[in-house]
């Protein structure tokens, strides 16, 4: 299956959880801030971890955080 990250949807979680910068974001699921900004901005996709990652620390379903991309 191919996805796309719902960037919208994660920053929306993140800003209601206080985490309002790419920086944020990134100490509280353990990433890089390289990482996350990459992300962000739509230049990468996120593997199966950091899918998890996201879902725990912002509680969000995996139907939240991504959609089918098209083929």
């Amino acid at each position: 299956m191919t996805y796309r990250l719902r960037i919208d949807q994660l920053r929306a979680a993140a800003a209601a959880a206080g985490d309002t910068t790419g920086t944020a974001i990134a100490e509280r699921i353990g990433l890089s801030q390289p990482q996350v900004s990459r992300l962000l901005r739509g230049v990468s996709q996120p593997g199966y971890r950091t899918l998890l990652l996201l879902q725990e620390a912002y509680r969000m379903s995996e139907t939240d955080l991504v959609e089918r991309a098209a083929a």
